[in-house]
């Protein structure tokens, strides 16, 4: 089973390619059938190949629920595969499938060797990833000003609680407005620091780490080698251009690649200074 280059050039991703050129890359794909109800990739897996389905239709699934029936031609997840990240979807073939496609080394391999045609390959990725940001930017926000529409009514709530009659159920109401709209605030949010804004931590025994990801609740470092297990204390001053704080908590997992810490409350000082941090980053995060 083959594709043609004209099939192809309907999909953005090969977009103004050349015959020739789509030809080539449709050369160094291998055929891999499943059977349906076989599992393509599962969700959470680091990505490892790129596939085109050319025959049968392939669901994609959040946990056990179908969101979309892809049907040919298709590139499968081919962003993730193309930058190794992990899927955020699981592709289970919902009849007898066949895809076209190489490991993630075999395709850069295919590219080194031509660079005139991953030349148009990635740009024409390029322009997928950007069209893709900018439909994300626009869902965000969207769910922002959604967000501080819910805090805006829930305040008000609130107060409406404080002023009226003093019963078990205004008690209940009270503390769970008042949990979500903590919950809400911007700081709870992770955010991973730009080189723009360095941010690592230094340790007890004077080593310094980069920090992955950070809120005020939890903080994600970077380690080479981990000495730390799940329930550990942990220690250590948070170093920034703008700030430099005291952070204890306790280790809620490690593996060789990095740390996650259940952040303990800070003291008001503290936190605020956190938190214009955070807030830098988060503004960073927006902007670049």
């Amino acid at each position: 089973m083959s594709v043609s280059p004209a099939e192809l050039r309907r999909i953005p991703l090969f977009a103004d390619m050349t015959e020739g050129h789509l030809g080539d890359l449709i050369g160094a794909l291998s055929e891999r059938r499943l059977k349906s109800g076989e599992v393509a990739f599962r969700a959470g897996k680091v990505s490892e190949r790129f596939d085109l389905l050319v025959e049968g239709r392939i669901s994609l699934l959040d946990g056990e629920s179908e969101v979309f029936v892809l049907e040919p031609v298709a590139p499968l997840g081919e962003l993730g595969a193309v930058t190794q990240t992990k899927r955020s979807m699981s592709a289970v073939a919902k009849t007898d499938t066949v895809l076209l496609g190489a490991s993630f080394d075999k395709l850069m391999q295919f590219f080194e060797a031509h660079g005139d045609i991953a030349f148009p390959f990635h740009h024409n990725l390029l322009r997928v990833v950007a069209s893709k940001v900018r439909r994300d930017q626009r869902r965000l926000e969207e769910m922002r000003a959604n967000l501080i529409t819910t805090q805006k009514a829930m305040k008000r709530m609130r107060e409406a609680l404080l002023e009226a009659d003093d019963t078990p159920l205004h008690d209940l109401l009270f503390e769970e407005l008042d949990a979500l709209i903590e919950q809400n605030k911007k700081g709870h949010y992770v955010v991973e620091p730009s080189n723009a804004l360095e941010t690592r931590v230094r340790l007890d025994d004077g080593s310094v780490r980069k920090v992955k990801a950070i809120s005020n609740e939890r903080l994600i470092l970077s380690c080479k080698e981990n000495q730390l297990d799940t329930g550990d204390a942990w220690t250590g001053v948070l170093l920034a251009p703008d700030v430099e704080l005291p952070l204890s908590g306790t280790v809620d997992s490690a593996t060789t690649g990095e740390v996650c810490v259940d952040l303990d409350p800070l003291i008001d000082d503290y936190a605020i200074a956190l938190e214009r941090h955070l807030t830098k980053l988060q503004m960073l995060d927006v902007v670049l």
